[in-house]
């Protein structure tokens, strides 16, 4: 039986990504200017951003338990098993307020086979992992199969990212004001990586120039076989240094392919337009 797959908007794919792979679309919830908005349908990632340049603070929220039971309810009657892979729990309260709905959904449908992962991955980090099971389901692997490959995927890896303005992650208590005021006037940036699902500081490094440098080092000191592997990078409306990135990553590794997409609507109200981020399977498990 096929396998069909659900993702939320937090995995910074197209929208016609979902679209044109049938896989059913989670939208997260974006509130700008006292209005709610549903993430890559009724906003667009530039309009939050370009929002957040003059000043906005626009806050996020979670899917809805009513959406999710809707949905999964749908598919309980078209009798295919379903996957849904989720934004990390430790980032957002998605994950446990599917396992809720599941659980409701099964109860009515007891022989509708529905999964829900953690994929403990933000933005085109998880995004990868959609495509990986994508890949799978494709060529005929079982559920089972599927979500232990999903799980394994996500295990190894990375996310290194940094943020053009420590403003933003202060607002979100990810660091303190006062960093973030020093880090401005001394062009400090952080470094941070994604551990067990949460986000987590790694380094902050004064100047442009060595942080793209480190962030490769990174690269280099963590991946595995990078030459054979899909890279992702994803930027807060920052073409220019997500192009700059490829280019280095491109050089030093020769990988088989790189897919660059803008981070979406919801993970960047909390870390802001500037930033890049960059995703690569590494040797050890997170």
């Amino acid at each position: 039986m096929t396998v069909h797959l659900i993702a939320d908007s937090a995995a910074d794919l197209p929208r016609s990504f979902y679209d044109e792979n049938r896989i059913s679309f989670i939208p997260l919830r974006v509130l700008l200017d006292e209005k709610e908005y549903d993430d890559l349908l009724t906003i667009q990632p530039a309009e939050v951003y370009e929002a957040m340049r003059r000043g906005k603070a626009p806050k996020t929220s979670q899917p809805s338990l009513q959406l999710l039971t809707d949905m999964f309810s749908r598919l309980a009657k078209e009798g295919n098993p379903a996957l849904y892979i989720a934004f990390s729990s430790q980032l957002s309260g998605t994950y446990q307020t599917a396992v809720m709905a599941a659980n409701e959904v099964k109860e009515e449908f007891p022989h509708f086979d529905l999964r829900v992962v953690d994929s403990k991955c933000a933005s085109l980090g998880y995004g990868l992992a959609v495509k990986h099971a994508l890949e799978l389901a494709a060529n005929g692997n079982t559920i089972q199969e599927i979500e232990m490959s999903v799980k394994e995927f996500c295990d190894h890896l990375e996310h290194i990212f940094t943020v053009d303005d420590l403003t933003y992650l202060a607002r979100g208590g990810r660091i303190s004001k006062a960093s973030a005021f020093v880090g401005g006037l001394l062009n400090i940036k952080p470094l941070l990586h994604v551990e067990d699902g949460k986000l987590v500081p790694l380094k902050k490094i004064r100047g442009r120039k060595k942080l793209l440098k480190r962030m490769i080092e990174l690269m280099k000191e963590r991946g595995r076989d990078l030459s054979s592997q899909t890279i992702g990078i994803s930027h807060g409306d920052d073409e220019e240094s997500a192009s700059e990135i490829k280019r280095l990553i491109e050089a030093e590794f020769h990988p088989k392919d790189i897919v660059v997409n803008m981070i979406g609507s919801v993970i960047g109200a909390h870390a802001g337009p500037g930033t890049l981020a960059i995703f690569f399977s590494g040797k050890e498990k997170r």
